[in-house]
C-alpha cells in the first residue's frame, strides 16, 4: 500500500489557506500603517533635504516590515515542504509507471507462452490421434485374424529355416505393437503435461492482467494526488508573491526615488553615480576557486572555512541528476533542482537552516553581490557564484560547476550572505 505523504483532507487545505490569508492581511495592515505614518509634514525644498526625507521614509518602512518578513519566512517553509511532497509524489508516480511497464512486459511474455503452448497441444493431440488410429487398426486385425502363437508357428514349420523366419517375423510384429502402445502412452502423457502448462500460463496471464489493473489505479491515484498538491503549491506561491510585492513595492519606490535624488546631487557636484553591484568584485590572487571538472571544484586556501564548506557540499551533489523538487522538504535527495542545489551548498557552509525555493531566495541574505558568495534568484531559476565560479543546473544534466558562467546576472535578484 502506498504511504500517505501528507494530509489531503479538504479541511486541512482550507485551514492552511486561511492561515496564509490571515498572516498576509495582518502583515499588510502593519505595513500600510507604516506607510501612512511616514508621510512628511511639509515638502522638502533642496535636493539634500529631499534625500534626507526619503532616507527617513525608507528606514521607517524597513523598520516596520518585520511582521511581513516573518509571514514570508513562514510561507517559505510551508512552500518548501509542499515542493518536497509534490516531488516525492511525482517520483512515486514515475516508479509506479515503471512497475506498470514491467507488468505489461510480463503479460506479453505470458501471452506468447500461452499461445505457444496452445499450438504445441494441437500438434501433440494430432499425433496422439494418429497413434490411436494405428493402434485401433492393429487391434481390429488381431481380433479378426487371431494372434499366432510361437508354439503353433514351430509345429507348422516344415524346416528349421522356415521356423526361424516365421519366429523372427512374429517378434517384429510384437515389437511394432509394443511401440505403438508406448507411443500412445507417451503422447497421452505429453498431452496431459501440455494441458497443465497451458493452465499455468493462463493463470499467469490472468494474474498479470489483475496486477496491471491494480497498478493503473495506483498510477491514476498518484497522478491525481500530485496534481492536487501542485495546485495547492501554486496557490501558496501566489499568496507569497502578493506578500513579497507588498514588501518590495514601497521600498523599491523609495529606493528609486533615493537613487534619483542621489544622482541629481552627484550631477550637480560633477560626480558620476555608483551603480549597485550585480557581479562580485574581482578577487585577489589566491582567492579564486578552480574548476577541476563539472563535478568537482577546488576551494582557494585563502577562503573562509564556511566558503570551503559550501564548495565541499556542492561537490558532494555535483554528479546528481536534475529532479524537480529535489532537495526540498529534506536536503537529502537522489537529485536536485536549481534552488535545491543552491540551498544544499548554502546549508553546507552554515548559511541556511532549511531549503528555499527560487522565489524564497529572492529575499534571503542581503542585497547585492558578495565577495565570496553571490546568489542570483528569480521566480523561475536560481544559481550561485562561489569564489568566482558558478554552480548551476543550466548547461548540464543537474547541478554542476561552470567557469566561465553559463548564466547571466541579468533579470535576477542578487543576494549574498552577511559578511561574505
Amino acid at each position: 500500500m502506498r504511504a500517505q505523504l501528507f494530509d489531503t483532507h479538504p479541511g486541512a487545505n482550507r485551514r492552511r489557506a486561511l492561515l496564509f490569508a490571515a498572516l498576509l492581511l495582518s502583515a499588510l495592515g502593519v505595513l500600510a500603517a507604516s506607510w501612512e505614518g511616514s508621510a512628511p509634514a511639509a515638502p522638502a525644498k533642496t535636493p539634500q533635504e529631499k534625500l534626507e526625507t526619503t532616507q527617513t521614509k525608507l528606514e521607517g518602512v524597513r523598520a516596520n516590515q518585520s511582521s511581513l518578513a516573518e509571514t514570508i519566512a513562514a510561507q517559505n517553509a510551508e512552500i518548501d515542504s509542499m515542493i518536497g511532497e509534490v516531488s516525492a509524489l511525482r517520483q512515486r508516480e514515475a516508479a509506479v509507471q515503471g512497475e506498470l511497464a514491467e507488468k505489461e512486459s510480463e503479460l506479453d511474455a505470458a501471452t506468447k507462452a500461452l499461445e505457444s503452448e496452445r499450438k504445441h497441444l494441437e500438434v501433440v493431440r494430432a499425433r496422439l490421434e494418429r497413434a490411436l488410429g494405428i493402434l485401433r487398426g492393429r487391434l481390429v486385425a488381431i481380433y479378426e485374424a487371431g494372434s499366432p502363437s510361437v508354439v503353433s508357428t514351430i509345429l507348422e514349420s516344415e524346416n528349421l529355416s522356415q521356423m526361424t523366419a516365421q519366429t523372427e517375423y512374429l517378434n517384429q510384429i510384437q515389437d511394432a505393437d509394443d511401440s505403438v502402445v508406448e507411443r500412445v502412452k507417451a503422447l497421452r502423457e505429453e498431452v496431459t503435461g501440455a494441458v497443465r502448462h497451458l493452465s499455468a500460463n493462463r493463470d499467469k496471464v490472468e494474474g498479470a492482467r489483475d496486477s496491471i489493473a491494480a497498478i493503473e489505479r495506483e498510477v491514476a491515484a498518484a497522478s491525481a494526488e500530485a496534481e492536487a498538491r501542485f495546485a495547492e503549491l501554486k496557490s501558496a506561491q501566489a499568496q507569497r508573491r502578493e506578500a513579497m510585492d507588498a514588501l518590495e513595492s514601497r521600498e523599491e519606490a523609495l529606493g528609486s526615488n533615493l537613487a534619483s535624488i542621489s544622482n541629481q546631487i552627484a550631477s550637480e557636484a560633477g560626480i558620476s553615480g555608483v551603480p549597485t553591484a550585480e557581479v562580485p568584485a574581482p578577487l585577489n590572487p589566491g582567492e579564486s576557486a578552480s574548476v577541476i571538472s563539472e563535478s568537482e571544484a577546488s576551494a582557494p586556501s585563502a577562503a573562509p572555512q564556511a566558503v570551503k564548506d559550501a564548495i565541499a557540499a556542492a561537490n558532494s551533489i555535483a554528479q546528481t541528476p536534475y529532479i524537480w523538487g529535489g532537495g526540498h522538504g529534506s536536503f537529502e535527495s537522489e537529485g536536485y533542482d536549481c534552488s535545491g542545489a543552491v540551498s544544499f551548498a548554502l546549508h553546507g557552509g552554515g548559511f541556511l537552516e532549511s531549503p528555499l525555493d527560487s522565489t524564497g531566495l529572492e529575499t534571503w541574505g542581503e542585497a547585492g553581490a558578495g565577495k565570496w558568495i553571490t546568489v542570483y534568484a528569480n521566480a523561475e531559476h536560481t544559481w550561485m557564484v562561489i569564489a568566482g565560479i558558478a554552480f548551476d543546473t543550466v548547461g548540464g544534466p543537474g547541478p554542476r560547476w561552470h567557469d566561465p558562467w553559463v548564466d547571466s546576472p541579468e533579470g535576477f535578484i542578487v543576494r549574498h550572505p552577511t559578511g561574505y
